[in-house]
């Protein structure tokens, strides 16, 4: 009887140190998935500019979505200077400028973008485009008929 007993407690006891083994394996390789899942997370934003960097490069496109436009409010000219200033080749600019709104249809972009190039001043305008999600469709109407196709 000693025998059997004997036999059955080395089975129990190899069926526990193969249970251990394998949880301790599950449990590292679940450590390792979450270390690199959590490194992923974290240089995600530096993996991203890095993409759109290449990607400009050697497409010569932009990226939409990369840049934003913010609109501030300022309680006056004094205070809008001093938050517009900006860097121009090697010193801090500070100039007055003037915001103009152009509307147009989005397949009319890239021609506007190409005359405001030909005659702005400066030798890097800054021209955004925001393409229109929703609006009063009687003004959207009148764009369409006043704004002629390609």
């Amino acid at each position: 009887m000693t025998v059997g007993a004997g036999n059955r407690m080395e089975w129990l006891l190899q069926r526990c140190h193969k249970e251990a083994v394998s949880n301790s394996a599950f449990r590292s390789l679940l450590l390792i998935f979450c270390m690199l899942l959590v490194l992923t997370v974290s240089i995600y934003p530096g993996l991203w500019s890095i993409g759109v960097q290449l990607y400009s490069a050697f497409t010569g496109s932009y990226v939409p979505g990369h840049h934003s436009v913010l609109l501030i409010n300022s309680p006056n000219e004094q205070a809008a200077k001093d938050i517009g200033r900006y860097f121009w080749k090697g010193e801090i600019q500070d100039a007055s400028e003037f915001l103009m709104v152009v509307k147009t249809k989005t397949s009319r972009t890239r021609h506007v973008i190409d005359y405001v190039r030909s005659v702005h001043p400066y030798a890097n305008p800054e021209v955004l485009s925001f393409p229109v999600e929703d609006g009063s469709l009687a003004y959207m109407k009148w764009m369409d008929e006043a704004i002629p196709d390609d």
